[in-house]
């Protein structure tokens, strides 16, 4: 556990979606099982998705990715042999290279952050006292606290923005006198339009919230070889698609389908037990404990836990030969920010059982991507917690060994009672806690790790107010469409891939009549480097952002080609604009730690199993985590997940079965979530140890006996 790093494992960057629906399995029962009996409490360190096509050859081993040789930040003179690596190693992307970008949280920034109006001054927000602060309204930190709020805790939410839903929010833009509304993160969601495992729909569900949506049941691919569409929720279409794509039809439908049956057991178990069962201390034993009845009857559920945790390229290299397949497995799994190589076997979990059900769809929230963040909003005001905007953290306050508060932009300090819960990414984090004389050294060994990560790069936006008269489209029956330039480059790539996202074909809400609105990003590659010496508004600035967003504007125009003509306006957003706008250091997409070996500060669990996730709960008592940083991973529903996680470690283990047996009755398909007898049977054994001591506050000072909200 003191050891230093171990090898990491350079990822795949991808743009912004939400694929990420994966829902963990008694695999992660008995993940959990082990942290328990190892004395540790830690129960988890996440399941990452992957995937990009390749060759069909012998494996390459994935480069190890060590602490000497972390990349530095072009705020320090390197030396000539590792200055500027990030941009360097994007000049040339073939498919067998990986790329992660690194930086050191500790150095001063040589150049100075531009600012831009509408994201609000952060000065705003008042003093007060509270159980439980979360610092960010991301899909994280909405979920946390509303479930917290809904556990009995006093709970303020402090977002530094103006707006709320971290990456998940919309802006709009006036022209001509018509509104025209843009998300600004994810667009591609499944399993919204009714109850389903898709851990953010099962949270609304459990606030009593709606959120109206229109479906749809596909995703348009535009590649070297033409375009052509994966329909969801068809067995014998996605057949038929591999019959008239494939290189080998016959080979791959084999393929596809031995790969299904090598993962049958573990997908099976994500009816077992969901993330919203999950806690980070010894109460987990109580409410996961409805996953011992599939465990007990496949039992071979546990030669597959390190498989479960491993990086998927092992099992697709062993199975999978023909191109196009392997192709469409790797742009699945790449949502998350992983190809295959790199990424966890239970990414794709979710993808093998739900994605080919008949009722499974993708979704567009009507009105916008921000509904997501504004009907969490709802919950969490709802049962009394609080939200406070444009309300920026400067500090995280910790009294002795402990987060006590936060101290504001405006220099107002917020109590916290219980805990502090930051939704910001780990390299955000860090930013709040400056060092201190004195500190114990765990702390600095903390921050130190926590703000070297490697991480994905940035994103490039392309925003489009077009005339859709004597628009025909028909030729798609989607918003969500991809491009892929080259398969034999990496899908890591900005300049390669993309996606672009048309909402006003089924929302009509978001821009006026006769008028379509699209949305067109890139992977998460691009380099931050370039972008950090140039000012907004000048010459070479505007110029640069032309050059960089052209491959977007092309792949709009495979599908639609006279889209410059139609143009009622554009915009472009940089990197620069991205990190302003959605909070997150140099625009990064998230935390890139391939599976395989274990992220730093992973906790004891890490020693046994290879989780590529830092531990939620931090070396100071009181400071918890949640975030695509976090388990279960990137993509919005793992974020809301992982916020679920924090909240259900806050509370006593009485307040969590209650709310898993409430949920279990709100729909046949949620039945799993309660574990019943069994969850009893454990209740007495591990109710003293809950929340953990160091959030025991007030009415859980004793800990057993104490009678929960």
């Amino acid at each position: 556990k003191n050891d230093p790093i171990r090898g990491k494992t350079p990822v795949h960057l991808v743009f912004v979606t939400s694929l990420k629906m994966t829902k963990y399995s008694s695999v992660a029962y008995t993940a959990f099982l082990l942290g328990a009996l190892s004395g540790n409490g830690d129960a988890f360190a996440g399941l990452r998705p992957a995937t990009l096509a390749r060759p069909a050859t012998v494996r390459t081993p994935l480069p190890t990715f060590r602490r000497s040789n972390i990349l530095r930040s072009t705020t320090e003179e390197a030396p000539a042999s590792a200055d500027n690596q990030n941009v360097a190693q994007t000049e040339d992307t073939s498919r067998d290279k990986v790329m992660t970008f690194s930086y050191d949280m500790s150095l001063e920034e040589k150049y100075e952050k531009p600012t831009y109006p509408g994201t609000g001054n952060g000065m705003s927000g008042d003093a007060g006292d509270y159980d439980i602060i979360v610092i960010g309204s991301g899909m994280g930190g909405l979920t946390c606290g509303a479930l917290s709020a809904k556990y009995g805790s006093k709970v303020l939410v402090l977002e530094s923005h103006i707006k709320v839903g971290g990456s998940a929010h919309t802006f709009s833009r006036m022209h001509n006198g018509g509104k025209y509304s843009f998300e600004v993160g994810p667009s591609i969601f499944e399993g919204l339009d009714r109850p389903s495992l898709n851990p953010l729909r099962m949270i609304f569900d459990i606030l009593e919230e709606t959120m109206p949506v229109e479906t749809y049941k596909g995703l348009g691919y535009w590649t070297p070889s033409g375009y052509w569409r994966f329909p969801i929720g068809d067995k014998n279409g996605f057949e038929d698609l591999l019959m008239e794509q494939a290189e080998d039809g016959p080979l791959a439908i084999k393929e596809w389908n031995a790969l299904r049956d090598r993962l049958k057991t573990l997908g099976g178990s994500t009816t077992a037990v969901a993330l919203l069962n999950l806690r980070q201390d010894a109460g987990f034993l109580a409410t996961t404990a409805g996953s011992l009845p599939f465990v007990l009857t496949h039992p071979d559920v546990f030669l597959d836990l390190p498989l479960t945790f491993d990086d998927l390229s092992k099992t697709t290299d062993e199975i999978v030969t023909v191109p196009f397949l392997r192709n469409f497995i790797d742009s699945m799994c790449i949502f998350c920010g992983f190809p295959a190589k790199g990424a966890m076997t239970a990414h794709i979990l979710y993808i093998l059982e739900r994605f080919f059900e008949e009722s499974a769809a993708f979704s567009v929230p009507i009105g916008g991507t921000s509904q997501l963040g504004e009907t969490l909003q709802r919950g969490l005001e709802k049962f009394g917690g609080k939200l406070q905007m444009n309300a920026h953290v400067e500090e995280i306050l910790v009294g002795d060994g402990r987060a006590v508060g936060v101290r504001l932009k405006n220099g107002n300090v917020v109590r916290a009672k219980k805990a502090v819960v930051s939704n910001a990414t780990p390299f955000d984090t860090v930013k709040m806690m400056p060092a201190k004389e004195g500190e114990r050294k765990q702390l600095t060994k903390w921050r130190d790790e926590m703000g070297t990560l490697p991480r994905h790069g940035a994103i490039s936006h392309l925003f489009l107010g077009i005339d859709a008269k004597d628009l025909d489209l028909s030729h798609i029956q989607d918003p969500a469409q991809l491009v892929v330039q080259d398969w034999n480059k990496s899908m890591q790539d900005s300049q390669n891939l993309c996606s672009f996202f048309i909402p006003s074909l089924l929302d009509k809400s978001v821009c006026p009549e006769g008028k379509h609105c699209i949305h067109v990003y890139s992977s998460g590659g691009e380099p931050y480097e370039p972008w950090e010496k140039l000012k907004p508004g000048t010459e070479e600035y505007e110029a640069y952002k032309k050059e960089r967003v052209e491959v977007l504007f092309r792949a709009v125009e495979r599908c639609i080609p006279d889209v410059r003509e139609r143009l009622e306006f554009s915009i472009i957003g940089s990197p620069l604009a991205h990190e302003a706008f959605l909070r997150r250091d140099r625009g990064t997409y998230g935390m890139a730690w391939a599976a395989g070996s274990s992220a730093p500060q992973a906790g004891l669990l890490g020693n046994f199993l290879p989780f590529p996730f830092p531990n939620m709960k931090t070396p100071v008592d009181g400071l918890l985590r949640c975030g695509d940083s976090c388990f279960p991973g990137i993509g919005t529903p793992s974020a809301a997940a992982s916020g679920a996680i924090a909240a259900n470690t806050m509370t006593h283990v009485d307040n969590h079965l209650q709310m898993l047996e409430e949920a279990s009755k709100k729909d046949p398909l949620y039945k799993f979530l309660d574990p019943g007898f069994l969850g009893q049977v454990y209740k007495p054994l591990v109710q003293g140890s809950t929340p953990s001591a160091e959030l025991r506050v007030d009415r859980f000072q004793k800990g057993s006996g104490e009678v929960p909200v």
